[in-house]
């Protein structure tokens, strides 16, 4: 599949670090399966996998981290 971002590269599975804010909170997830672009390097994730990185960083807000950095566990 082409990147609809760069229109050059290809996507591929791969991994990402993926990071999120909302108000004070910032949360860095790291090694996240994702498709990647072999050329800008933009990522998609699933639908499932979105949901569980939502999850990660909601409960960062619900605890009132400011900064939370976590690596993707399978």
């Amino acid at each position: 599949m082409k990147c609809v971002v760069c229109k050059t590269g290809e996507v591929a599975p791969g991994k990402t670090t993926v990071i999120l804010q909302r108000g004070e909170t910032t949360v860095v997830v790291k090694d996240v399966p994702a498709q990647v672009c072999d050329n800008c390097g933009e990522y998609y994730l699933s639908a499932e996998m979105t949901e569980k990185v939502m999850a990660l960083a909601e409960s960062a807000v619900r605890k009132g981290a400011e900064v939370e950095i976590l690596r993707w566990a399978a």
